[in-house]
């Protein structure tokens, strides 16, 4: 659904008679992502859109679950969800880069100290989730990092967010707390694909595939998977293949695995990300040549910590 099918004139494409959108930010196997502007102050949003003739819409599923889990650290706000036109469209906070962008963005290596900073609001989000009486079922890796992890922009821009519930799924009664029942004869949900040991895996049938995938799983040793990493990226998928079906994680001990490995590395939780420290080089870079030339101001919009 590129713009041009969106409308014949996209700028003349307003969502529920503020939202006006202005560019195609993002695609996915849902639909696409818009850049939009609300005209009565100016504030930028993003607008997900799927067709209403879609074989398996799933945005108003999503737009339910996100309002369930409205009011978590790391949770977009919804501004909206309707009909416009042929279209269900969702409207919510805009967002920053992708971990996939950014990880992209330090040329692909990220240090230690942004890896377990990452790491801790990680399990946050995801124990957020859970405590919502919901799974994610749906976080992967596009290369090597998630990509429904983003970073937020302005004030939170140091705040992690996670986004695409499409898939997420209710595991126990949010009254009773009774925990859905185990059952063997479920199909994997979603996509299999990253960079790891079973990408790659040929077979006959998708069923097949998945099987193989399984099996090369349940062989491929932790040990094997954290090879010249800390023992505790090892201890902590160790933990979580342990886990039974219907077991709760112990999410303050998996913090705490990388909190205190954190610290016995000497870092200081500050928020700088290897980011950070390459678009300040790359701005103090810009000063000098416009201080250079006679000119310019520069100030970046703080992030709250």
């Amino acid at each position: 659904m590129d713009m041009a099918g969106v409308s014949t004139n996209s700028r003349d494409f307003i969502v529920a008679t503020k939202y006006k959108l202005i560019r195609k930010i993002g695609s996915g196997s849902f639909g696409d992502i818009y850049l939009a502007i609300n005209i009565t102050n100016g504030e930028e949003v993003a607008v997900k859109m799927e067709s209403n003739k879609a074989r398996h819409p799933q945005l108003l599923y999503e737009s339910k679950v996100y309002k369930i889990l409205q009011g978590g650290v790391g949770i977009p706000h919804i501004r909206w969800y309707g009909t416009e036109r042929e279209y269900n469209v969702l409207v919510m906070d805009l967002l920053g880069p992708s971990l996939e962008d950014l990880f992209n963005f330090c040329s692909r290596r990220f240090t230690m100290k942004t890896v377990l900073m990452l790491a801790d609001q990680m399990i946050g989000r995801i124990e957020y989730i859970h405590v919502k009486n919901f799974i994610h079922r749906d976080i992967k890796a596009s290369l090597q990092f998630p990509d429904n992890f983003m970073m937020g922009i302005g004030r939170h821009c140091n705040k992690l967010f996670l986004i695409d519930f499409g898939l997420a799924k209710k595991y126990r009664d949010s009254r009773t707390r009774a925990h859905i029942p185990y059952r063997e004869d479920k199909n994997l949900t979603g996509t299999a694909r990253g960079t790891l040991p079973w990408q790659g895996l040929k077979a006959a049938t998708k069923k097949q595939k998945y099987e193989k995938i399984s099996e090369k799983k349940m062989s491929t040793p932790v040990e094997v998977l954290c090879k010249g990493f800390p023992a505790e990226f090892a201890m902590y998928l160790n933990y979580c293949r342990g886990l039974r079906f219907d077991e709760a994680p112990d999410y303050m001990y998996l913090r705490q695995l990388f909190r205190i490995l954190f610290r016995t590395l000497n870092h200081q939780y500050d928020y700088t990300f290897d980011w950070t420290m390459l678009k300040q080089k790359a701005s103090q870079s810009s000063a000098a040549a416009l201080a250079l030339a006679g000119s310019g101001q520069g100030g970046a919009q703080s992030c709250e910590q």
